[in-house]
């Protein structure tokens, strides 16, 4: 086969993982579409890898690369350098394809010059190879119109031409380069998907989307490096509700200071928020806020009709009325911090609004999702919601719940429907720690315990 007639690069990447890249390498050969070369990438492996891949050496259209542990963005650039094919797409050593996998995306990308990357539905297996669940992914074609929800990293088949258009991989990231990818990809380039499960993505335990915080100060990171270079960073006020009189969880102290003093200084830390506004019929409160910061133009205390404080009343007739005070000021979003999450990390305000503005959403909350089975009862017992127990996980279906305190709304979306979470609402995952709420006093035990730790770090 001539180098012409390539139509797709496979090239599979490979880190001590003897055990599992053979079943890939035979996943790729066994394709029903044969228009394809195959590059394996061995990024500096210490186990039997190399005993394996040296097997395929003299197979016809495949390239081995040995190399020094360079990190998978590197590896990325390497194999879009090297790639003779139209399309590329990258299969992780310890995953495989389905038989008919590059024929269906192929075909996709092939009906639509206009098209520059398909990714498809998956299943999870286990380190045996048994299937544990299938993933099924959004209809982009018909249902998407908030590209907030990256495709996988790996067995997406991309449009050469267009990645290198924008550069490729960026090496400065060590992870996340799907998403890395993704934002800057959508930016310029139409995307689609196939609902037809097309790889094995295998679960064991070492995989890098196993390191939560890692990843998600990553993504923060290249969220915040797009908003600058589109330029689209924007100020917000942050606003921060205290019922007050019998309920005195502001006054609780965490550390040298109280937790309303430690949600102030979270949001000051923040490179966006410009005015912190607490709000309350608390007058102890307007009394601190006075006291402590009164030479601190940039905080101040609203004071809020006791009525509007009530467990059935929103919040959202309070920021009308903040927002018509402060209407001279120069902000283009508005920011609610809860003070119940004493571990929020300033960062994650900023990745919030970063976040709202870089995907054109109206507003946003941070949220944690859950994997644990709820129930709801029906009258006649207890039904797992939401098919939840059913083996085709349906990312619709995914269940999503508000943590971290930070809910974030442009002013232009708030002032025309005078609701916070209004509009396109988007999303940012929190990790573990900054998701911790106070609620009762075991809550604010563990806080403590927890704070201690930090401290004595």
């Amino acid at each position: 086969m001539n180098k012409e007639n390539f139509l797709v690069t496979v090239y599979i990447t490979n880190f001590n993982y003897g055990k599992f890249i053979k079943q890939a390498i035979e996943s790729v050969l066994m394709q029903t579409e044969q228009s394809f070369e195959l590059i394996i990438i061995d990024d500096g492996s210490t186990d039997n890898s190399k005993e394996i891949i040296e097997k395929y050496k003299d197979l016809k259209n495949i390239r081995i690369v040995y190399q020094k542990n360079k990190g998978l963005n590197v590896t990325n650039n390497i194999a879009l350098r090297a790639a003779r094919g139209k399309y590329i797409v990258r299969l992780d050593a310890d995953d495989y394809f389905s038989p008919n996998a590059l024929e269906l995306l192929l075909e996709k990308l092939e009906s639509d010059s206009m098209l520059g990357m398909v990714f498809p539905d998956y299943f999870i297996v286990d380190t045996q190879g048994e299937v544990l669940e299938r993933q099924k992914r959004h209809d982009f074609d018909n249902e998407v119109k908030l590209f907030d929800q990256a495709a996988h990293g790996a067995c997406t088949m991309i449009r050469v031409q267009f990645l290198r258009e924008i550069g490729g991989y960026d090496e400065s990231f060590s992870c996340q380069d799907g998403y890395e990818l993704w934002v800057k990809f959508t930016s310029k380039f139409k995307v689609s998907n196939i609902n037809e499960p097309l790889f094995y993505y295998r679960k064991h335990g070492k995989n890098l989307t196993s390191n939560e915080d890692r990843i998600l100060d990553t993504r923060a990171t290249i969220n915040s490096k797009f908003v600058k270079k589109f330029n689209k960073e924007i100020k917000s006020v942050a606003i921060i509700p205290v019922r007050g009189e019998g309920n005195n969880i502001y006054k609780l102290p965490f550390g040298s200071h109280t937790l309303l003093e430690e949600k102030i200084n979270q949001a000051l830390e923040s490179n966006f928020i410009t005015k912190v506004i607490v709000t309350s019929p608390d007058e102890n409160i307007k009394k601190l806020i006075n006291d402590k910061y009164e030479n601190l133009d940039k905080v101040s205390f609203f004071y809020r009709d006791k009525s509007k404080t009530r467990i059935n009343v929103d919040l959202n007739s309070t920021l009308e009325l903040i927002v018509k005070k402060f209407k001279n000021l120069d902000f283009k979003a508005i920011t609610i911090l809860a003070i119940e999450f004493p571990f929020l990390k300033p960062s994650k305000i900023d990745d919030a609004i970063n976040t709202m503005v870089l995907f054109d959403a109206d507003s946003l909350i941070s949220v944690r999702n859950t994997n644990k089975l709820l129930f709801r009862h029906n009258g006649r017992g207890m039904n797992p919601i939401l098919g939840m127990e059913k083996f085709t996980k349906m990312e619709r279906e995914m269940l999503y719940f508000h943590s971290g305190g930070i809910s974030v709304s442009t002013r232009k979306n708030f002032e025309k429907n005078n609701k916070m979470l209004s509009g396109k609402v988007g999303h940012i995952l929190l990790d573990q720690k900054s998701a911790f709420e106070i609620n009762t006093e075991f809550d604010m035990k563990i806080a403590t315990l927890i704070k201690n730790d930090i401290n004595t770090q």
